[in-house]
């Protein structure tokens, strides 16, 4: 038996499991989620970035937990954004002003400067710049675009896209609506269904 051999594989091994004991995320299969937004006017489905992991992984555990389940999109702007999260919607009165609850908790911005405010992307709401200077996100409100909007570009978390339903959201954007732009009849999250792929 040629021991020089066995002894060569054993360190080549021994090196593998080292290298990948330091560096995991390039060694572990990468999760890749979606999320199926089940709406009262049909389904959204987007993928989640992985370069926001902070805002995906918050995403993706609110919705397990069901926290999205019944909430209004309540504020609705066409050629703009669709937006939804606040936990104060699912029992809201007829044109209760909406728009200021969260999960008691903001997350950090991750801002990555080559993602754009194209048709389509999933975005964490978040307050202004005077209130807001550092850009934190809400913990659970977003909005999805439906037209191109270069004004948000670079101070927003943008953590996905729309990979199909855009013309769900579209018709959503279009739907009648107060003076707070929140619809006139509830537009609902029946509920957020999270796919690995």
């Amino acid at each position: 038996m040629n021991y020089s051999y066995l002894n060569r594989m054993k360190r080549l091994f021994l090196i593998i499991i080292i290298f990948c004991g330091l560096w995991s995320p390039i060694c572990a299969h990468a999760v890749n989620y979606q999320a199926l937004i089940i709406t009262s006017y049909g389904q959204i489905t987007v993928k989640l970035n992985n370069d926001t992991p902070l805002h995906r992984d918050n995403f993706v555990k609110l919705a397990r937990e069901g926290f999205y389940d019944s909430l209004l999109f309540h504020r609705v702007i066409s050629e703009f954004v669709i937006q939804a999260g606040d936990p104060a919607s699912r029992h809201a009165a007829p044109g209760e002003k909406l728009g200021q609850g969260d999960p008691e908790y903001t997350l950090p911005s991750e801002i990555i400067p080559t993602r754009y405010h194209k048709i389509g992307v999933l975005a964490a709401a978040r307050q202004d710049d005077e209130a807001n200077p550092t850009r934190r996100s809400s913990g659970s409100q977003f909005y999805i675009t439906v037209a191109v909007v270069g004004r948000l570009n670079g101070l927003y978390t943008i953590f996905g896209e729309v990979i199909d339903g855009q013309k769900v959201a579209d018709k959503i954007s279009r739907t009648p609506r107060d003076e707070n732009d929140r619809p006139k009849k509830d537009v609902r999250i029946k509920t957020i269904k999270i796919i690995e792929k």
